[in-house]
């Protein structure tokens, strides 16, 4: 790769290894299978790179290769239980309630490791990543209306959950 196409790629790099984290996480709820998510996902970034940057795909790309690995490795898991541990969620706390958000964080997190891996994502990427339908699907891929019942699935499901009546950032969505 060139220097100039290397620098980008560094640059995007740098930019939204994060946030994919952060989706590997709401996906898994594992930092460690996140972050090795998001390690392959950048690495198979790299590998493309000259092709994605001419298509201008990049992001889509970054977010579909996570989203697959993510889903994987949880289909070769035998457990959902969610491991606790670095929440990169912290540096986005309010300050007048860090300890409240972060516990609504969790609680969240560990609702979403309640659902099926397909609902999960669908819920992630709608909500979390703030994704249309059709980008969702193009991530997933799966059609829009598979996109629709999964998420409407998921949503059913989490207001049922008790842990979550009483947060209002949950409450409002797809509501």
């Amino acid at each position: 790769m060139r220097s100039e196409a290397e620098a980008e790629y560094v640059d995007f790099a740098t930019h939204h290894a994060g946030r994919l984290c952060n989706t590997a996480y709401l996906l898994c709820g594992d930092w460690r299978r996140a972050e090795d998510a998001t390690q392959e996902a950048l690495l198979r970034l790299y590998r493309n790179w000259p092709r994605l940057r001419r298509k201008g795909a990049i992001g889509a790309y970054a977010r579909k290769v996570v989203v697959s690995t993510t889903l994987e490795g949880l289909r070769r898991r035998s457990s959902t239980e969610v491991v606790g541990g670095e929440t990169y969620f912290a540096s986005k706390a309010d300050p007048s309630d860090p300890v409240g958000l972060l516990e609504s964080r969790l609680l969240i997190v560990e609702a979403l490791a309640e659902l099926p891996p397909r609902q999960r994502a669908c819920v992630v990427l709608r909500y979390f990543d703030e994704l249309s339908v059709d980008e969702t699907a193009e991530a997933l891929g799966c059609s829009t209306g598979t996109v629709k019942s999964q998420t409407f699935r998921a949503l059913d499901k989490l207001r049922l959950n008790p842990a979550l009546a009483d947060l209002s950032d949950f409450a409002g969505m797809g509501g």
